[in-house]
């Protein structure tokens, strides 16, 4: 199993990264700014317009299996940068024909879809319960949002095409964000959501989720390539030129517990207020240099969170998930799992 060990981001605009003896050295103008150790990392996500790394550096992570994506300053992927193909090219082969098999899958993508469903109800379960005789009338609300979830469902595991399991997705998730703002606790008008916008997002909200979402894509692209999958061939996403359509479809089962979550604790327990974000002409809402460090600081101790695999039935960190994950894919893909288990928290 991969060992869980840190992603190095780098905000500052301008920055060139290369490597300095087995280690990446973050320059600035010159100035080396920061030096860390390449068998420290097992990713390295750079924000900035400007920002480039020298191939010698690309080279060495893809030796060290150290992801390397560049995303724009509000957090927007923009490239990733692996060396040749690894992994078992008879897995990828089963990959790409399950993947042009609907019924097969269907199978994969109805698992993830269902495990998405479940863990999104989840957290509105508990919001439901902290809010509790205090504020009926929000919980009332909620709790419709949990019954119109637990439908969907159902429909999920019966449905017969892609297309349809997509509509159900869609229609879970227009009752799931329509219920969002009431997991807002604090009294601020300005951090509510108005629907779920994302390029560009259009509130402090949508920004902040949007950046983590960013964050969440990384570290599942990072596990397909480190299991020999292809994160571009997947079968809930549609395939197209330069998307991680299987990173996507692996990162729809951790959206609830990972981001969602996070980002209510942070609106809610007030480390992130609407002082942390910039609004731009275009009416485009991005976090600010200094909050977006607060967010990538709290991202990284959500990672190191516990839980216990409902799978496995072992204890592992929060952030090792994309990880476990792709490889029970990559299991099914073989054949030595019947089906897909899809993550489901408890």
């Amino acid at each position: 199993m991969k060992t869980h060990l840190n992603t190095l981001f780098v905000t500052l605009e301008g920055a060139y990264l290369k490597k300095d003896g087995e280690a990446v050295a973050v320059k600035l103008k010159g100035e080396t700014k920061l030096r860390v150790p390449l068998h420290n990392l097992d990713g390295i996500v750079s924000f900035g317009w400007d920002n480039t790394a020298s191939a010698t550096l690309m080279a060495a992570c893809h030796t060290h299996g150290v992801a390397l994506s560049f995303l724009s300053p509000f957090g927007k992927f923009l490239a990733s940068s692996y060396g040749g193909v690894s992994g078992n090219i008879l897995l990828r082969r089963e990959q790409y024909r399950r993947a042009e098999h609907q019924p097969t899958s269907l199978a994969i993508a109805q698992n993830i879809i269902q495990a998405k469903l479940h863990n999104g109800r989840g957290i509105l379960q508990r919001a439901s319960r902290d809010h509790g005789v205090k504020k009926p009338e929000k919980a009332a609300q909620i709790q419709i949002a949990v019954d119109s979830l637990a439908n969907r469902i159902t429909a999920a595991g019966s449905t017969s095409s892609l297309d349809s399991l997509r509509g159900i997705e869609g229609d879970a998730a227009v009752s799931y964000w329509s219920v969002f703002n009431q997991m807002i606790t604090i009294d601020e008008p300005a951090l509510l959501i108005k629907g779920r916008s994302k390029r560009p997002p259009l509130d402090r909200t949508n920004a902040l989720l949007s950046f983590l979402y960013a964050m969440l894509a990384h570290d599942c692209r990072s596990a397909c390539e480190s299991c020999g999958l292809d994160p571009q061939s997947g079968f809930l996403h549609q395939p197209r030129p330069g998307r991680a359509s299987l990173a996507l479809d692996l990162m729809e089962e951790f959206r609830p517990t990972l981001v969602d979550r996070l980002a209510l604790s942070l609106i809610n327990r007030q480390q992130i207020t609407c002082q942390d974000f910039q609004i731009q002409e275009s009416g485009a809402v991005s976090l600010k240099e200094d909050s977006r460090k607060i967010v990538l600081q709290a991202w990284q101790e959500k990672k190191q969170d516990q839980i216990t695999h409902p799978f496995l039935n072992e204890k592992i960190s929060l952030g090792l998930l994309p990880h476990i994950q792709a490889r029970l894919l990559a299991r099914h893909l073989r054949g030595d799992l019947d089906t897909y288990p899809a993550f489901l928290a408890k």
